[in-house]
């Protein structure tokens, strides 16, 4: 097993007891909770007539049933309003902070929680939504739990876990132009698959990892759990501690200086014995686009999608799936797949990074006759920081549609969905059958850029065309 790792030290920092199972009775230092997966558990602490623990350690807000044009209350969604008015509710029950629509802070938990300095080195996070891995882009362990063990944190503020395996995962050298931190996670999956890191949690290192802002670091994060690993993380450094420090819930004064000691602490030692490591060139990966309908079957833009022939016996039987499904044929060229719909947003791309990038693509363009287009923020703040740098406009003119912050098209539990067969140039993380909305809707997943090189050209875009152009 792993030893002197981050993971190995935070893990055995926030360790209970060890339970008769063998699993770990672990402490959860930030609990975060929205309204999909909590009102359910808060059902179940009534009926035991249970009250939150710890109620300073769990955060509220609202993303994933959010409409993002019409916000009007009550919702036309009849199930979305219920489950609003019951997270409202239990909040106010339990004295839990709650960032609604409105408040300022509202948006995806996932980029709320970094951006308000609540997420910090060293911890342990838990959330009833498996891209909670986003968080260990600052060196904190964060797992993805389902809602009965968001009712056990809730009452006990504690998970029963089994410790992991950790596999180091190195990308090395400078990434070239027009290649994102979205194309470096996807054409990790790519390779390692989609169950390649079960029983595994991804420390991701190495020379372009290290170079990556902690947008850039969230994105990598954000999409461990579709590698098959439990949660990933980075090693806290500089980068880390510039943007935490002054946000509204990170140390101040003496307390700044003590906590940053000890965040440099829990990095992996020089030394340190991992289970596994992969090293990666950061040269050899392109703008990635996936063709099939795992996170896993994703290409080179410039590459064509396989052939059965050329697949192992294990990815041959989901490739005739995705070729059926997708209505794409093996050997054809990715590059240049008409799309109807293009999304930029969600928790792994809707920063304010993420839209400026997408913004340098969108200036002076327009996006293509009959797509449909739209910019999502990923919570209230980045649009508030958007709109004060004038990339709303940008891409208004551009023909985008701008809203308002919530998930969107991510996973439409919204009125943000496919229709029909339509096929969507998305920055989101999954392209799960059905994913967006439609039973029979088809997701290309995509770097920011890549998504509006898809949008004014009306089809998949190799993105370093437009900074030649």
């Amino acid at each position: 097993m792993s030893k002197g790792t981050l993971f190995d030290k935070v893990w055995d920092a926030h360790t209970v007891s060890i339970l008769p199972s063998g699993q770990t009775q672990l402490f959860v230092g930030l609990h975060l909770i929205h309204e999909v997966t909590s009102p359910q558990a808060f059902s179940m602490l009534r009926d035991r007539s249970l009250t939150v623990l710890y109620p300073d350690r769990t955060v509220a807000t609202v993303d994933h049933i959010v409409p993002t044009d019409n916000q009007a209350r009550p919702f036309a969604d009849d199930m979305a309003e219920e489950m609003m008015q019951a997270l409202e509710t239990s909040t106010k029950n339990h004295s839990l902070r709650f960032y609604n629509i409105g408040s300022g802070s509202q948006g995806i938990v996932h980029v709320i929680a970094p951006e308000l300095g609540l997420t910090q080195p060293g911890m342990t996070v838990a959330c009833g939504d498996s891209h909670t891995s986003t968080h260990g882009a600052f060196g904190a362990i964060a797992f993805g739990i389902g809602t009965s063990q968001v009712r056990d944190v809730l009452a006990s503020q504690t998970l029963a876990l089994a410790k992991l395996k950790v596999r180091r995962v190195e990308v090395n050298g400078t990434l070239p132009p027009g290649v994102y931190a979205k194309d470096v996670i996807l054409h990790i999956i790519r390779h390692l698959g989609v169950k390649g890191g079960v029983g595994y949690a991804y420390e991701f290192a190495g020379s372009a990892i290290e170079a990556m802002s902690m947008e850039e670091r969230m994105t990598i994060c954000n999409m461990a759990i579709e590698g098959g690993a439990r949660c990933g993380y980075i090693n806290p450094d500089a980068i880390t501690y510039d943007y935490l420090k002054g946000r509204d819930f990170a140390p101040s004064g003496e307390d700044w200086d003590k906590a940053v000691a000890w965040w440099e602490s829990l990095r992996s030692d020089r030394d340190a014995e991992y289970d596994d490591v992969i090293i990666f060139n950061a040269a050899d990966i392109p703008p990635t686009v996936t063709w099939g309908i795992t996170p896993g079957q994703g290409i080179g833009v410039n590459e064509s999608i396989p052939v059965l022939e050329s697949l192992t016996e294990d990815d041959r039987a989901i490739a005739s799936e995705a070729y059926q499904y997708m209505k794409l044929s093996p050997g054809s060229p990715i590059q240049g797949t008409q799309i109807d719909v293009c999304f930029v947003g969600s928790c792994t791309n809707g920063r304010i990074s993420d839209l400026r990038e997408a913004a340098k693509f969108a200036k002076g363009r327009h996006v293509a006759n009959g797509v449909k287009a739209f910019i999502v923020p990923g919570s209230e703040r980045v649009k508030q920081q958007a709109e004060a740098e004038g990339l709303h406009r940008i891409f208004t003119e551009a023909g985008f549609e701008w809203r308002e912050a919530g998930c969107s098209m991510c996973l439409a539990m919204n009125p943000d969905k496919l229709q029909g067969d339509q096929i969507s140039a998305s920055s989101s993380n999954r392209n799960f059958k059905g994913r967006q909305g439609s039973s029979t809707g088809r997701t290309l997943l995509m770097s920011p850029a890549m998504v509006v090189a898809a949008a004014v050209n009306g089809k998949v875009t190799d993105v370093r065309e437009l900074i030649e152009a």
